[in-house]
């Protein structure tokens, strides 16, 4: 009898093994990024799961930014995970799961030459406030765009003078430190510029000479500055600086590689443009574990970021690398010399 199961048992093996192999051998299926793809509905869709997408982000370092692929990209699908097939015929080594600020900063000065192109927006902190306002468009228009003619709350009262440029933005609102609470400034965001061709002691006509965005009445109106894209260089902090991020631009909850973000750094801090700092977190420790008298654990590296531009206490920000999903909150630590 037992040599009977024996026989069945070898034949079993004999039969199922090859389609075991088979199983494992095979090869997984391609699927090539199509408009609208997210690593939210991939992983929904694939390993119906949603949340496995900042898994899949992290081991792959062709994904910089976890809100942009690209369709045509190619994805390997297995049965409980994702990889994006690397571009080229070098296959890229995935990102290691605990970076070091060393390999960070290295990837970084490479680089060494960051570019402003007037569209980021900052803080507009507590004790500051616009020099005027649109307070009419031509014709009741609801949103003006290039060559539209505007009227603004600027005149000769204020010191103004025809042909000076104003640039326009938008108030976002008040923004609250994630910390303290406390009301850091108004997120404002860039929306074009105007030059004064008519001004009278209270108010002036303008005629709107750059766009990003649609324009309305109630626009901010600031001091046109630098209004070029120009360039920041890389350079080392000649202080310590710990701080946290405030806010992102366009206020999307994961922050990642190529976002801009708000500080709260600014030049009363010792923060110049072109400082980079580093993003981490703190790891949470159960004391209950452990038999030794443990304080702390070493913090997570994120990523990091350079200043673009500061103002007294907070500074408009570049995510230059992000090795794992950021949130507001997330503490910023400098390398000095």
């Amino acid at each position: 009898m037992k040599i009977r199961k024996a026989i069945l048992f070898l034949l079993a093996l004999i039969v199922f093994l090859p389609c075991l192999v088979m199983a494992y051998e095979q090869e997984p299926v391609i699927y090539i990024i199509k408009r609208g793809d997210t690593l939210w509905g991939l992983s929904e869709r694939f390993i119906k799961d949603p949340k496995y997408w900042p898994n899949m982000w992290s081991k792959n370092d062709e994904i910089t930014n976890p809100h942009v692929i690209y369709p045509g990209q190619k994805v390997r699908v297995f049965s409980d995970h994702l990889e994006f097939v690397p571009r080229g015929t070098v296959a890229k080594q995935p990102a290691p799961a605990a970076a070091k600020a060393a390999d960070i900063f290295q990837d970084i000065a490479e680089e060494r030459v960051f570019t402003i192109r007037g569209s980021e927006g900052y803080l507009l902190e507590k004790n500051s406030k616009p020099f005027g306002f649109i307070i009419k468009s031509h014709n009741d228009r609801i949103a003006s765009g290039m060559d539209d003619i505007v009227y603004t709350d600027i005149g000769t009262n204020n010191g103004a003078r025809g042909g000076e440029k104003f640039s326009i933005f938008r108030d976002e609102g008040p923004v609250s430190h994630p910390v303290t609470s406390e009301i850091m400034g108004k997120k404002i965001i860039p929306l074009g510029t105007l030059q004064l061709t008519d001004v009278e002691q209270k108010t002036s006509r303008a005629i709107i000479t750059k766009n990003f965005k649609e324009i309305s009445s109630g626009s901010f109106l600031i001091p046109y500055h630098n209004g070029r894209s120009h360039e920041v260089t890389l350079k080392m902090a000649t202080r310590d600086l710990k701080g946290y991020i405030v806010e992102s631009s366009s206020g999307t909850q994961v922050i990642a590689a190529g976002d801009i973000v708000y500080i709260d750094l600014g030049s009363a801090a010792g923060a110049m443009a072109g400082n980079m700092l580093y993003i981490v977190r703190d790891v949470t420790l159960d004391k209950s574990i452990s038999l030794r008298q443990v304080e702390r654990l070493p913090q997570e590296l994120l990523g990091a970021l350079v200043i673009l531009e500061t103002g007294k206490k907070t500074a408009t920000a570049l995510v230059v690398k992000s090795i794992d999903a950021i949130y507001k909150g997330d503490k910023l630590i400098s390398q000095t010399k």
